[in-house]
């Protein structure tokens, strides 16, 4: 006993002070821990009180006590306890800096307990890293996954990345594959799981989606009852949430005899992707109510979910909480309030918000590049580009494909290329998001061959590639191709997704397969589909419905199609100049007058045609008989020359498309300079001979433009391509792409 140090008398002291906490009675546990001897363990009495729920008993008993009795261990219990502690996890980081002051060592236990406060800050984790260093602890195990885990959380993925790689040895947690390997072997040895086992194995599961493994763990934690408790428990919520088992998600949830703040965030997560609103905004009262710490509250998550309603106002509520908790300048939600606003449409919200954050990572620079393409504002986004390249922040996979829609929006081929570049050197062309992004970016900037190209080169195909190529084929008019590869590849795996893999096609699949169907005049199969489709009525099926319509002259079905429409966007004139022109076309005048007439009663005016064309990485706009441009005279001169030796090749204008009731020549002189037209004559100007002019334009091309243009094509020797609202228009040698069918 001597050579052990053990002290009999302390050893019978220590159990009765044991037992005098455990039952309650503190202030004779108190009393008796003051008469101890000085050998007396603070670790051991404080147990008891952060078990018994006395948080403020045992810090007034952790302060009260002798700086010499505290030690590494005392101090990391009673950081524990606080962290663990409603609205007390401020207090548990405050608690390590004091011990740092009073010269007390923390060991690996007491670093991995300050890195898992819930409202650890960035600079806390950047702060402890050199730290552990330092001391040493950078080769525990222990400590580099919780740095890991703590880089993770603030979104600094790259230092995560970094830390994984300099473990000196990587354990279960870090390697899937081996975590199962020892989890097998432990079983084989008869060797029991703990609530750790269990909760890694679950985190195995979740990680690589494996729902059936899952279920197995499952069923091992329910016949050890010992071990499942709340943290097992919000593992297999974690688990199933992430699996889209919403089900057995809220079955558990119902079932769990206690459940705390991580319970409630994970499980509003899960309800939140599957857009239930409703069950979101009850759990997030009943939280409320229950009276969680304010600041572990699923604030990012209920951003997220408010931004993809959209709903401004939950949005705004959500706000205002994090301001009144100065919580609004985080880097997690500070991101998710510029997501919010932007899906919201509220851009300058969003520029407010970014313009306050002091760390400005990739994700806050991607959500305002992201934000500004969804709302139409591709220019802007390309300039969000530019600055945060200035800024020397490096974009990741999610910007590049938020800045190559950028590029496909405006067709600016020279950037989409050289944004090809940086993905080839940043080693991103491997994903199949990346390779169908610049299908995609190729086929709408008119470089079919490049864009074929691109997906034969891909080394993983999905279906959002095999869309972007039948799309490419018919867009540009080539009607047999588009019919060959829709039948091998479009319609499979639209019946794999239903029948073979369970999977509820969206509107968006079916609005692909209605408007290739309705392109190659296959209204029998689109009108099946409409009947089976488990959707309202969509304005973009019916806008697809309605373009075919026009091109195989289907009267009966566009007068449906352009029913639907007027009720769904009243104040859209698009499907009244489009019905109008298929009466005209038919001959059906007094139908056609009709319809103009219920346009002009409802205050509706046809949108204004425009085209634009890229030169240096700027863009050019024209409208029809522009004025604006200082280049305007040449424009003007260089068509006058190319009509005369049109002339001499026997073309004849299609006076038809003017729209004023005045002689053919002041007719002719109306189509003389449409937008297009004056964008070719620019781009012919300032470009080189030989190179392929690309011109987009808003509203369909009319017969006469077709006709020119085709023309233009074979006078000048160039490829001209031209992108109208319906599809692209590959002029060569005086032949269109579309075979004069669009």
């Amino acid at each position: 006993m001597v050579k052990t140090g053990f002290d009999p008398a302390t050893y019978r002291l220590n159990l009765h002070l044991h037992s005098l906490i455990s039952s309650g009675r503190l202030a004779q546990a108190r009393a008796l821990f003051d008469r101890m001897a000085a050998h007396r363990s603070n670790a051991f009495s404080l147990s008891p009180y952060s078990r018994s729920g006395q948080i403020a008993a045992a810090h007034s008993f952790f302060l009260s006590s002798p700086p010499r009795l505290r030690d590494a261990v005392t101090w990391t219990v009673m950081m524990g306890a606080l962290a663990a502690a409603p609205g007390r996890a401020t207090d548990a980081v405050s608690l390590f800096r004091d011990m740092l002051r009073e010269g007390v060592s923390p060991d690996g236990v007491c670093v991995s307990t300050v890195l898992n406060v819930p409202v650890a800050a960035y600079s806390t984790t950047a702060s402890l890293h050199p730290f552990a260093v330092k001391l040493g602890l950078s080769s525990s195990v222990v400590v580099c996954n919780t740095l890991l885990d703590a880089y993770c959380k603030h979104g600094l993925l790259a230092a995560g990345w970094r830390v994984f790689d300099e473990t000196p040895r990587r354990d279960a947690e870090g390697l899937h594959g081996e975590a199962l390997d020892l989890f097998a072997d432990m079983r084989r040895a008869g060797l029991g799981a703990t609530q750790f086992t269990f909760s890694s194995m679950l985190a195995v599961a979740t990680g690589v989606g494996d729902i059936r493994l899952g279920r197995q763990v499952h069923g091992l934690v329910a016949r050890a009852a010992s071990e499942c408790n709340v943290f097992v428990n919000n593992s297999l919520l974690d688990l199933y949430s992430k699996c889209d088992c919403i089900g057995e998600m809220e079955k558990l949830f119902d079932e769990m005899p206690e459940r705390d703040t991580v319970s409630y965030n994970v499980v509003i997560a899960g309800y939140a992707w599957s857009r239930c609103a409703g069950t979101v905004l009850r759990l997030f009262r009943e939280m409320q109510v229950l009276g969680f710490d304010r600041q572990a509250w699923p604030y990012a998550t209920l951003l997220s979910f408010a931004g993809s309603l959209p709903h401004i106002g939950i949005g705004k509520q959500i706000h205002a909480q994090l301001v009144l908790l100065g919580l609004s300048s985080e880097d997690l939600v500070g991101n998710a309030l510029i997501d919010m606003y932007t899906k919201c449409g509220m851009l300058d919200a969003a520029k407010t918000n970014f313009a306050k954050k002091n760390d400005k990572t990739g994700v806050s620079w991607t959500a305002m590049i992201a934000g500004h393409v969804q709302n139409g504002q591709q220019e802007e986004a390309l300039q969000f580009f530019r600055d945060m390249r200035r800024a020397g922040v490096s974009p990741d996979r999610a910007t590049f494909s938020s800045i190559i829609k950028a590029s496909s929006s405006l067709a600016m081929i020279g950037l989409g290329r050289q944004l090809h570049s940086y993905l080839i050197r940043s080693g991103h062309m491997a994903s199949v998001f990346s390779g169908s992004a610049l299908l995609d970016m190729y086929a709408k900037c008119g470089c079919l061959n490049e864009a074929l190209r691109t997906f034969d080169e891909m080394p993983e195909r999905n279906s959002i590639s095999w869309n972007a190529v039948i799309s490419a084929y018919a867009h540009y008019g080539q009607a047999k191709n588009a019919i060959k590869m829709f039948e091998e590849e479009c319609m499979k795996y639209f019946e794999l997704m239903k029948h073979e893999y369970g999977i509820s096609p969206w509107k968006e699949h079916y609005s692909c397969v209605i408007d290739k169907l309705g392109w190659v005049g296959r209204f029998d199969k689109v009108q099946k589909m409409l009947s089976e489709m488990p959707f309202g009525d969509d304005p973009i099926i019916w806008s697809s419905i309605l373009h075919s319509c026009r091109i195989h002259g289907n009267q009966d079905l566009a007068r449906v199609a352009a029913e639907k429409l007027f009720s769904i966007g009243p104040t859209d004139a698009t499907p009244y100049v489009i019905l109008s022109n298929i009466y005209v076309k038919a001959g059906k005048w007094e139908d056609a007058a009709r319809v103009k007439k219920a346009m002009r009663d409802r205050g509706l005016r046809k949108e204004s045609g425009y085209s634009w064309v890229e030169f240096k990485q700027k863009i050019y706009s024209f409208s029809s008989n522009d004025q604006t441009n200082p280049m305007i005279a040449e424009i003007k001169d260089k068509l006058e020359r190319l009509y005369k030796e049109m002339d001499k090749q026997g073309y004849k204008p299609d006076t038809s498309c003017a729209l004023h009731q005045v002689d053919d020549d002041l007719k002719f002189e109306s189509l003389k300079y449409h937008s297009e037209r004056l964008a070719i004559a620019f781009a012919l100007i300032n470009t080189p001979p030989g190179r392929p002019i690309r011109v987009m334009k808003n509203l369909s091309a009319c017969l006469d433009c077709h006709a020119a243009i085709k023309m233009m094509s074979k006078i000048v020797n160039r490829d001209i391509i031209v992108r109208d609202s319906s599809r692209f228009h590959h002029f060569k040698d005086g032949v269109c792409s579309c075979g004069d069918y669009w």
